[in-house]
């Protein structure tokens, strides 16, 4: 852990909310609270961990790559 102030404390999780603002959320209007959290989770469980291919794991998709691991 590097000090406080460090701009890559959060860099993973910034590069995280900024493609998800920009791919899903930009652009769309949720009318409930809940019709947001599903529409968040769907992403992430059915496209961002199993098809959207990431560059920092040589462009393969998370799971993918944790399927070859094992």
């Amino acid at each position: 852990m590097s000090r406080p102030g460090n701009p890559w404390d959060n860099a993973l999780a910034e590069s995280f909310f900024k493609t998800l603002k920009r791919e899903l959320v930009k652009g769309k209007e949720y009318k409930t609270r809940d019709e947001a959290r599903q529409d968040v989770f769907k992403y992430i469980e059915l496209y961002y961990n199993r098809q959207r291919m990431h560059s920092a794991i040589g462009y393969n998709a998370p799971c993918d790559l944790e399927r070859d691991a094992a």
